[in-house]
């Protein structure tokens, strides 16, 4: 049976819960993410938060009742946040780049397809799902140059690579979506 992708509104987060708390735990315990899988807990506790965000949207994909995938967004503030990792972004894009491409636009938060899922085109489907609405096509997304299936995922889809590189140890990059109006100035080699 095909995966179904399906946006879900903030009240309906509750019924997938479980699901998203296990394919968050898997799909990030191996590279380049190593995280402890006790962090789903932690995560699912701050996606009850994340659905207040304004602009908050999610997605998950559902095969014989089972979640095999998910990806969350949001509107960036207007005042660009300087917690996690966005301090390191607002450094390698600078103020000006920082305010007219990510302020405002769509931020893909989170993308995560169970292992034993890749290759059928969740992914793809669900960041479809998430970036719909992008206004005027803004819409972004950070992640590490060490995710290369990931990588791979968003170039085929149509994302590019901003240029600047983020310092830090994590090695992130920023990616445009495909209809966002400064992919001609962000390209990156």
């Amino acid at each position: 049976m095909a995966a179904e992708v399906r946006t879900v509104e903030p009240g309906e987060l509750p019924r997938y819960a479980e699901g998203v708390r296990d394919v968050y735990a898997r799909a990030f315990a191996g590279p380049p993410w190593h995280e402890d899988p006790a962090q789903a807990a932690v995560y699912a506790e701050r996606l009850a938060r994340d659905a207040l965000r304004p602009g908050f949207t999610a997605a998950v994909s559902v095969s014989a009742g089972t979640v095999s995938g998910f990806a969350t967004a949001w509107t960036t503030p207007e005042v660009f946040p300087a917690d996690r990792s966005y301090g390191q972004v607002a450094e390698a894009l600078g103020p000006e780049r920082t305010r007219a491409w990510l302020c405002g636009a769509l931020e893909v938060n989170e993308l995560a397809v169970a292992p034993e899922a890749h290759g059928a085109g969740i992914g793809a489907g669900l960041l479809e799902a998430v970036t719909a609405r992008a206004p005027g096509g803004r819409c972004w997304l950070l992640t590490s140059v060490r995710a290369e299936a990931a990588l791979r995922l968003y170039e085929r889809t149509g994302w590019r690579r901003v240029a600047a590189p983020v310092p830090g140890k994590a090695a992130l990059v920023v990616l445009l979506g495909p209809g966002h109006p400064g992919r001609g100035d962000a390209w990156a080699p």
